[in-house]
């Protein structure tokens, strides 16, 4: 009986969630048509900017394995 009282709760969420959907898609910017050359160069720039995050990701990296190294040196030396 419990999952029953829980489908029914959860019914009346979604016909609540309906109507602010609908008053939402009113202030939404009107959809303007790409050229095949914007889709291509927003692409470009989507990646750009995905490699320049993967390259910081990679120097924070580097650096945590040089302060490795040169503790696992120290441990070595003892």
């Amino acid at each position: 009986m419990p999952a029953q009282k829980t489908a029914s709760a959860g019914t009346p969420a979604a016909t609540h969630a309906a109507p602010s959907t609908s008053t939402s898609t009113s202030s939404r910017k009107p959809w303007v048509k790409k050229t095949p050359v914007e889709i291509v160069l927003e692409q470009i720039g989507k990646q750009e900017d995905k490699v320049a995050g993967m390259r910081k990701e990679l120097a924070r990296e580097e650096r945590e394995l040089t302060k490795l190294q040169q503790a696992k040196k120290v441990l070595e030396a003892q």
